[in-house]
């Protein structure tokens, strides 16, 4: 009886082995040694033998295997693959996934052709966790067109912030990038989907299920779904539940200045020649020519500068196949004021002297040395700021006064009068060509300025109930009518605000997206309490945190929301042609989980700070600290990608808690860094609240009413104040 019993045990133990090796099939691959998916497989436990090329693959697969032959050469080669190889994988009965074709049989396959505002679109409701007409986005990639029927996944240009919103334009057929040729026996990929952690696909949890379905289809089994886990190469710097450290905002301000020096974005002189030689400047052509080449450029080659020279831009919303991104080469005015308060703040934060040297000199660079501040009082663009060396035509006043206010919080963060004059002169070239009513218009052309005449603008009847343009100029006419007690700068502010307020919400037009004109409202909303503190105006500034707070997400993050369409300039695409041609917000329809943090959340952190400190508001604290602390969690975190890590990308997708977003913005696209507007203002505001101080406080004890009554008298005479009356 008990050898029975015995015998018994030992054939279930060894039809349990049997079994349990059954459903862990050993795959086995043909790739480099470095591959994403072999190295991923292996940190994971999945059993799986290597082999340098397709034929050892083959021949050394057990009968009846999984077998993957990945693309090695991507891009610049097909995978080598022939006829014979497929009759020897046929003989074994292998289930074999291939990359990247050379060759397959009995199909015509074309030359590789690479993407340019394509995405990947999941065509079928097999893959589990995917969901038809889902977007995908493999960055740069290069596929082997064919024609195929009923593909998995298809290429083609689409708009939509996670599903291609019109369907697809282009033949799903003709543009396969994953489809089964040969039913349970052949299952081919056009492009390198192997690629994926390197050339950071998204998003994650689309990639994991996509290679759920290849191990699973390898395996044939349909037991259980393997769930593949990578840690991304860049990253948020937390998790949504972890637990931020004591010093966490102290510690993302000094990351984010950092970043500055790892990306290069501060040239040095060998950096400036760099930029003459990009743009095809000279001494000649500085100021006088918008010159026609692609601002997306690589890394500077040059060492990095300390501010003598400006600035970058940031970082290009294009990801390159090995996952890193150009950098965007303009020296933005804008960019270089605000960026220098964020550098002092650091300096006055942990006393860092590099930082206070650059602080100085980016203003220094802005107003004195770069040409762009207009500072001939014989022409009518005096006191005004160029946008950039070689861009000349527009003049924004949004963006004079990020740049106004830079210079403020310098300034004072410095107990500095360095630049007291010409501050004085920016903000009243700017009010000067501010019509009667408080607006100064969507932007003006300098070609008309100089034929017009200042005076021109000052008694027009413009109104443009749009905060994104008008309301941080309103915030500096403010200032400096507390620090002068000249009394146009509050009336006609105090008018183009009412204006404004009775206007909202259904007069307002909107940028890219209703949010940012609500949270660029904040600021002179706060300010005017400041100088002027009425119930109506503290109950403005209440009505506009409100509705901001009602599409605050738990995690802290501001979700986008769009106004109605007819009153939107920058407007979802509305076709898929469209896609990629301007401007564009980050979704598609309201509801879509994204923060803007190019746009919205930038601007508005510094105006629930400000609110905070002008009224004592609670709700204006716990909004900004929820805010907060969103943005320190999401901060960019790579450990290969110097360029990146300690930035903020535009577009967060705060459900899925990672960067994504619609692409189409033709500028400024959702995995872009933009270093004043971005950049500046989220290490500024961070700083401050380490500090517990205020741009208001900061500034309080300005001299610039030293010198206002000699500039206003040369710039505003007292004969414009009589014709305004």
């Amino acid at each position: 009886m008990f050898n029975i019993v015995s015998r018994l045990f030992a054939i279930l133990i060894l039809f349990s082995f049997h079994a349990c090796t059954q459903r862990q099939n050993v795959i086995t691959i043909s790739c480099h040694e470095n591959n994403d998916l072999y190295l991923v497989l292996k940190e994971n436990n999945v059993s799986v033998y290597r082999y340098d090329t397709p034929d050892q693959a083959i021949d050394q697969a057990k009968a009846g295997s999984g077998v993957m032959i990945l693309a090695d050469d991507y891009p610049a080669q097909t995978t080598t693959i022939n006829a014979s190889l497929f009759e020897k994988a046929k003989a074994k009965n292998l289930r074999l996934y291939v990359e990247y074709p050379s060759y397959l049989p009995n199909l015509q396959l074309k030359p590789p052709k690479p993407t340019s505002l394509e995405r990947v679109v999941v065509t079928t409701d097999k893959i589990k966790n995917l969901t038809n007409m889902q977007i995908l986005a493999l960055h740069d990639c290069n596929y082997v067109p064919v024609t195929v029927k009923d593909p998995l996944l298809s290429m083609s240009k689409v708009a939509g912030f996670d599903r291609a919103i019109y369907g697809m334009s282009d033949n799903v057929n003709a543009n396969a990038i994953l489809f089964e040729q040969d039913p349970g026996s052949l299952l081919i990929s056009t492009t390198k989907l192997s690629q994926f952690v390197t050339a950071r696909y998204a998003p994650k949890a689309a990639m994991q299920a996509i290679w759920a379905y290849i191990l699973e289809w390898l395996e044939d089994d349909k037991s259980q779904i393997r769930l593949l886990e990578w840690t991304p190469e860049v990253r948020p710097s937390y998790t949504l539940e972890e637990k931020l450290p004591a010093d966490a905002g102290r510690l993302a301000v000094q990351r984010g200045i950092d970043w500055h020096t790892n990306a290069k974005m501060l040239l040095s002189k060998d950096g400036w020649e760099e930029y003459k030689q990009l743009w095809n400047l000279n001494d000649s052509n500085m100021h006088t020519t918008v010159p026609a080449v692609n601002s997306a450029a690589p890394q500077p080659k040059s060492e990095v500068g300390d501010g003598i020279y400006g600035v970058l831009e940031g970082i290009v919303s294009q990801i390159n196949a090995d996952g890193s991104q150009p950098t965007r080469w303009w020296l933005r005015s804008d960019s270089n004021g605000e960026s220098s308060l964020a550098f002092a703040l650091r300096w006055d934060m942990d006393g860092d002297a590099r930082s206070k040297t650059i602080a100085t000199n980016l203003l220094d660079y802005v107003y004195f040395n770069s040409g762009l501040f207009q500072n001939n009082p014989t022409i009518a663009n005096y006191g005004l700021l160029f946008w950039a060396p070689g861009n000349t035509q527009a003049l924004y006043q949004d963006n004079d006064a990020r740049s106004i206010l830079g210079c403020i919080g310098t300034s004072g963060i410095l107990n500095s009068s360095r630049w007291d004059e010409v501050l004085v002169k920016n903000i009243l070239g700017n009010f000067r060509t501010t019509g009667v009513n408080g607006f100064r218009g969507w932007r003006l052309e300098n070609p008309d300025v100089l034929n017009n005449g200042w005076q021109y603008y000052w008694n027009r009847n413009t109104i443009q109930l749009q905060p994104h343009y008008e309301a941080w100029a309103w915030a500096t006419y403010l200032w400096l009518y507390d620090k002068t007690g000249w009394q146009p700068l509050l009336n006609k502010t105090r008018k183009g605000i009412t204006m404004m307020m009775e206007g909202y919400p259904d007069k307002w037009r909107w940028t890219n997206g209703i949010q940012q004109e609500r949270g660029r409202m904040l600021l002179p909303l706060a300010w005017l309490i400041r100088v002027d503190d009425r119930p109506e105006y503290r109950s403005w500034l209440k009505k506009i945190a409100t509705d901001l707070e009602k599409s605050q997400d738990e995690s802290g993050a501001i979700r986008e929301e769009l106004g109605p369409l007819d009153h939107g300039d920058m407007r979802p695409p509305a076709s898929n042609e469209a896609y990629g041609h301007g401007e564009a917000p980050l979704i598609h329809e309201n509801g879509d989980p994204v923060a803007d943090l190019l746009y919205t959340c930038n601007f508005t952190f510094l105006g629930l700070h400000e609110a905070y400190a002008a009224t004592g508001e609670e709700q204006y604290k716990k909004m900004a600290d929820k805010l907060a602390d969103f943005l320190i969690r999401v901060q960019v975190k790579s450990d290969k990608h110097s360029n990146l890590d300690g930035g903020w990308f535009r577009a967060f997708d705060y459900r899925q808690w990672e960067y994504w977003g619609s692409n189409a913005d033709s500028g400024w696209g959702a995995w872009s860094i933009e270093v004043g507007w971005t950049q500046g203002w989220i290490t500024t505001v961070l700083a401050m609240r380490e500090l517990r101080k205020n741009l208001w406080q900061i500034s309080k004890n300005s001299k610039v009413n030293k010198n206002f009554d000699r500039i206003r008298r040369q710039m505003i005479p007292d004969t414009a104040i009589s014709s305004l009356k």
